[in-house]
């Protein structure tokens, strides 16, 4: 298919950003990487009437730090992400989760704010941010406002972003926690079948466990996470209480489940020194 037909203006700063979007209205679309929105275009799955190109935004690029937190601009690309010093060393959870990104050219293209605001049930990052219990940093014309990103997925395909918002960036606490990323699909570079974002505290306790491509969003096992200390066949046994994966064309909704009581397992084992894994 064919893209339809729409204009197209490139933003000089965040209030040229909020003065084109208030002039285009709800037909207006951001274009940040693009990796996600030409692909829904290409499909007519979205006709905006005009794109606003925030790419040269200087104020939505950067990786900063203060004493306790970490600012990752929302133009931050994939690969910017796994490969930025700062972030190596106290987020290593999104080196780990950028290879496991579709393939190198999206991952140069796509940005952090443009994957979190599509919302994609299957992506990584939104559930990378929930398990490292960051803070979606939302721009309007009316200055920002802060969500937990706990609370900024909605429902499939949804946030917390209301009309003519943006992210501006994502903020990181630096708390010291060891964490992991795993993903079961069927080749490399597809959406995966089920996935697991997990954090740990430095003493192996206080577990977050985010589930990925099971569900309408990021998804926290919490009973899962409480019946931790009880071992991993408890955990994977409360999985039932946290997930209710829908059957698709990739599998049953028990063949899912089975698929993250594995995950589970797995990424479990790389925090402990024998190495052994439950399926």
């Amino acid at each position: 298919m064919k893209m339809p037909p729409f204009s197209y203006v490139k933003a000089r700063d965040l209030p040229d950003t909020f003065r084109l979007l208030k002039e285009a209205g709800d037909d207006a679309r951001v274009l940040a990487g693009g990796q996600t929105l030409l692909a829904t275009l290409a499909f007519r799955l979205s006709e905006p009437s005009v794109l606003i190109d925030i790419t040269g935004v200087a104020a939505l690029k950067g990786v900063s730090e203060t004493t306790d937190m970490i600012r990752i601009g929302a133009l931050t690309t994939h690969a910017e992400l796994g490969s930025h010093a700062t972030l190596a060393k106290h987020a290593p959870l999104f080196a780990e989760a950028v290879p496991l990104i579709a393939h190198t050219a999206i991952r140069n293209r796509g940005t952090i704010g443009g994957s979190l605001a599509y919302a994609d049930p299957a992506a990584e990052l939104p559930a990378c941010v929930v398990a490292l219990d960051a803070v979606i940093v939302i721009a309007s014309e009316a200055g920002e406002r802060r969500v937990p990103a706990g609370a900024f997925f909605t429902g499939l395909l949804s946030t917390a972003l209301q009309e003519g918002e943006l992210i501006a960036a994502v903020e990181i606490p630096k708390t010291v926690r060891r964490s992991s990323i795993m993903e079961i699909a069927r080749r490399s570079g597809d959406y995966a079948m089920a996935g697991l974002a997990m954090t740990l505290s430095a003493k192996l306790d206080d577990p977050r466990c985010v589930f990925f491509g099971v569900g309408d969003g990021p998804i926290r096992a919490k009973h899962a996470e409480a019946a931790m200390a009880k071992g991993v066949a408890a955990a994977q046994a409360a999985l039932a209480d946290d997930l209710d994966p829908p059957d698709d064309m990739h599998g049953s909704s028990a063949m899912k489940m089975q698929l993250c009581r594995t995950l589970l397992a797995r990424s479990v084992a790389r925090f402990t020194s024998s190495g052994k894994t439950a399926a």
